[in-house]
């Protein structure tokens, strides 16, 4: 050994915490080792000499004698090379090393110095990091919250893949703002409305903080999970008790109608005694003026008895009409009406019956709301556009059909049209078309409004066809 090298060369090797084992570049004959190799594998050197790879290796085809030449001999060839290499110990022990095979060309002769240190525990922490990391990666995707960190400008520096599937598209570099449709991005723990440019926002739970790992991450995170249908389940709870209000109102109502029906209809039939005792006794106008004050108070009547019946729910009294006979009973009123708002109406009716079986005072009352709808719509409109047109016609299952159209505004935006809660009237209580609604449907019919073209809305019911013969007809 001391022809290898001077004689401080063993002091400065033996000082070393790296083992050092010297190997004949040609044989691969163990020469030398220091002492932190011995210590490491319970060898001392003169037992290390006349060893070979099975001896001093881990019995397992990637530690081979041939691969142990092979790597060795790489070293000579190219001049160092590196492997992890497993030791076996004099006691058995396994040791897992990261190995550096160099060659070093001595006045003697040529080596090969292999530098080796034990890694195991290094091993075993990074495959614990990877395992944990595999893990934290695991849940992370797995997560219904998104997470994302932003920095002062509202870059995402940081996206968690359930956030990026949340928002949808590479989230990183993102500017943040861009996916806010309430403003300014959140700063504080709220619900707000998140999506991806183009996209249909959806609510979320936001919370925020500010966090700062080491030098590598920094900025406020976002912890926010999608709360759509809360929100919309809440939102319905919320129509639902506006609705259960409506019905509590129109119950009230119904009470107060009953009562009105009870006291009015008494003063009405006196009057309707006393002006029709008079009628013929003065000139053609006062007649005139009687027979219609005498047509009102009949017709007030009987909307007060029908009034009773269906508040009350007693059993319905349907018989046979003619709807453009109801129509034309109706036009009188309609007409009053839109002479006061100068408004024509216009009507276009069939030339053939449509025969219907309901309450046909119930069935008016429905075609003078949407008629006094339409003309209210038209009156705020110029005298020169004011309209109004109501239609019949046979619909191809043989049902009946009218329409009142105008050319107003045209239908409102609202998906609750008929459920008591809308009315485009300043002191409307908006019960009008919820009841309109109401007595169609309960005489098997539907209800129904449309844009009108090129401008205004179109009111219209079906009501089915009645082909039973009426009175005094023969089957």
């Amino acid at each position: 050994m001391d022809r290898l090298a001077p004689s401080g060369f063993q002091t400065l090797m033996q000082a070393l915490k790296y083992c050092v084992l010297l190997h004949d570049a040609r044989t691969y004959d163990i020469l030398w080792a220091n002492r932190a190799a011995c210590e490491l594998l319970g060898w001392t050197v003169d037992e290390l000499r006349p060893l070979k790879a099975p001896d001093m290796s881990k019995n397992s085809l990637q530690y081979s004698r041939a691969l142990g030449h092979r790597w060795l001999g790489h070293a000579v060839e190219h001049g160092i090379s590196a492997t992890e290499w497993c030791y076996r110990s004099k006691s058995g022990e396994e040791i897992l090393t990261e190995a550096i095979a160099i060659r070093v060309a001595l006045p003697a002769r040529t080596v090969v110095m292999v530098q080796f240190r034990d890694i195991a525990e290094e091993k075993a922490v990074r495959r614990d990091l990877f395992r944990t990391e595999s893990r934290l990666r695991a849940f992370l995707s797995g997560l219904a919250e998104g997470i994302v960190v932003l920095d002062d400008t509202d870059r995402v520096v940081f996206a968690s893949e359930s956030a990026a599937r949340l928002l949808g598209g590479d989230l990183h570099g993102a500017d943040f703002t861009g996916y806010c449709r309430d403003g300014t991005v959140p700063d504080r723990e709220g619900r707000y409305r998140f999506a991806a440019p183009g996209d249909e926002p959806r609510w979320y739970a936001a919370t925020c903080q500010y966090i700062e790992i080491e030098s590598d991450l920094h900025g406020r995170m976002l912890l926010f999970y999608d709360i759509t249908d809360r929100v919309r389940a809440e939102e319905e709870h919320r129509r639902d008790t506006q609705r259960l209000d409506h019905l509590a109102r129109n119950n009230a109502m119904g009470d107060m109608a009953m009562a009105i029906a009870h006291e009015v209809s008494q003063p009405l039939a006196a009057a309707y005694n006393f002006v029709e005792g008079r009628l013929g006794r003065g000139d053609e106008s006062v007649a005139w003026g009687l027979d219609n004050a005498v047509r009102q108070i009949e017709r007030a009547r009987t909307i007060l008895a029908s009034l009773r019946g269906y508040v009350g729910r007693l059993e319905q009294s349907e018989q046979r009409a003619d709807l453009n006979a109801i129509v034309r009973d109706c036009a009188y009123f309609i007409e009053l009406r839109a002479q006061e708002h100068a408004v024509p109406v216009e009507y276009g009716l069939t030339a053939e019956p449509l025969p219907v079986r309901c309450e046909n005072v119930l069935i008016g009352q429905v075609v003078m709301n949407l008629a006094f709808n339409a003309v209210d719509e038209m009156a705020a409109r110029p005298e020169a556009e004011r309209r109004v047109r109501i239609t019949t016609r046979r619909g191809a299952d043989g049902s009946a059909v009218l329409a009142v159209e105008d050319w107003g505004n045209g239908p409102p935006a609202e998906d609750r049209l008929f459920d008591g809660v809308f009315t485009s009237k300043e002191n409307g209580s908006g019960i009008g078309l919820a009841l309109s609604h109401r007595i169609i449907t309960r005489h098997g019919g539907r209800m129904d409004v449309h844009a009108n073209e090129p401008r205004g809305a179109v009111f219209r019911f079906t009501l089915p066809a009645d082909g039973r013969p009426g009175v005094g007809e023969v089957p």
